[in-house]
């Protein structure tokens, strides 16, 4: 199976994040769970859980095949549900585009742990920019 090639994006390299399937209309990325993902209280911080979900949900509807201009958009809303939480291991999120048209599209992503918990659900609407 050949490597997926990772999206130029600077931010989620620097969070770890790496893309593992990406298609028309889903995205998968995983992310290895590291000390300074965690808050003071030593659990996984809100926002890194956020990033994944943003992130999965968004490449969902901005897939572009091999040798086609890359499609760009922004977050105009993100809903994120915590369910539970870990503190080792890898995350897992999985998302599909579930609705929108020429402007604007809809995604939902769940954020698995290692052993398949789920760790949060969110949703999300982002304008493509063009």
């Amino acid at each position: 199976m050949a490597a997926i090639p990772q999206p130029n994006n600077p931010f989620l390299q620097h969070m770890g994040i790496n893309l593992l399937q990406w298609s028309e209309g889903y995205a998968e990325f995983e992310m290895p769970i590291q000390d300074w993902h965690m808050n003071r209280q030593g659990a996984l911080q809100g926002g890194v859980v956020s990033t994944l979900v943003d992130a999965a949900c968004g490449y969902a509807g901005l897939y572009s095949p091999a040798g086609s201009p890359e499609v760009h958009g922004v977050t105009i809303t993100l809903n994120v549900n915590f369910v539970s939480s870990t503190k080792k291991g890898r995350l897992i999120a999985k998302a599909k585009k579930i609705g929108g048209g020429r402007n604007i599209f809809f995604a939902e992503a769940e954020v698995y742990s290692d052993e398949g918990i789920l760790i949060a659900s969110g949703q999300g609407s982002f304008k493509y920019r063009r």
